[in-house]
């Protein structure tokens, strides 16, 4: 199988009044799809006299990194290459929905309503859009190209508390609201779905004129075995590498901080290897 290499990864510089706790959750996660080598970490914030980072693996499989912001500017950087293959997200066009009765224990809770994905408010929605289709890959293709279309991509639209039900109001929103209202339509019809976001690069496809960021899609549960799923491009893509899920935006954070530091730069990072500098 052929495979691509991507430069991934990411800088955060905090300016903080006093010494603040904080959490990172930045490092991209290895699969049966994505390895990963020339794995660098800097934090400038021990030669402050903050403590050393504290990694960790969550209860979801994501790697997370405590820290403790010291008093004055500090920083994170992240980077890597990433090896995958050549391919699209994969997909099993014959994969059917299981029966809440026959789903996984620990899969479950993403059948439930969070803070950000009221499926139990668009219950009604979802079931009569898509009740009456056959439980399996196709209705969640559906599912997902309603939100594309229901949705205008629109910067500044929401903010950091807007939900799902918000949004399918409104019809506009980032890679993070789409996130939520597929999450939550799927939900609805007892399919677990999970927030899960990380870096996508513009791989044999026309390139997005703005900044890189971090990109948020959707993982569904459809037979045995999690898929993911993008309302925000509607389309199968190359390039994907992920670096944590969650059940949505509110324990899916990049950074959380206990505090009030100011963030003074942030920077993403994921091109081919050779296109262009790490980081510019």
């Amino acid at each position: 199988m052929n495979t691509r290499q991507l430069h991934i990864g990411c800088i955060f510089r905090y300016n903080a009044t006093y010494p603040t706790a904080a959490v990172f959750h930045v490092e991209a996660l290895e699969s049966a799809r994505v390895s990963l080598s020339d794995v660098s970490l800097a934090w400038d914030g021990e030669a402050a006299g903050a403590p050393p980072l504290h990694p960790f693996v969550d209860h979801l499989g994501n790697r997370r990194l405590r820290a403790e912001l010291p008093v004055g500017p500090s920083e994170l950087t992240w980077a890597a290459v990433a090896t995958l293959p050549d391919t699209l997200d994969e997909h099993d066009a014959d994969a059917v929905q299981l029966t809440p009765r026959s789903l996984p224990d620990e899969v479950l809770p993403f059948t439930l309503p969070s803070r950000f994905c009221q499926s139990d408010l668009l219950g009604h929605e979802a079931w009569s859009r898509f009740g009456s289709q056959t439980p399996n890959m196709s209705r969640v293709m559906d599912i997902m190209d309603f939100v594309h279309g229901h949705l205008a991509y629109t910067s500044g639209a929401t903010t950091s508390t807007t939900t799902a039900l918000d949004v399918f109001e409104t019809g506009k929103g980032v890679c993070r609201d789409y996130a939520h209202l597929m999450i939550s339509l799927c939900r609805a019809l007892n399919l677990p779905a999970r927030y899960a976001f990380g870096y996508l690069p513009d791989m044999d496809v026309e390139p997005i004129p703005t900044p890189m960021d971090f990109h948020a899609w959707v993982q569904v549960f459809v037979g045995d075995r999690w898929y993911d799923f993008d309302p925000r491009h509607n389309a199968l893509r190359k390039g994907r590498v992920l670096v944590g899920v969650g059940t949505d935006a509110a324990d899916s954070a990049m950074v959380t901080t206990f505090g009030g530091p100011t963030l003074e730069r942030m920077r993403v990072i994921c091109h081919e290897v050779g296109t262009e500098p790490l980081f510019r």
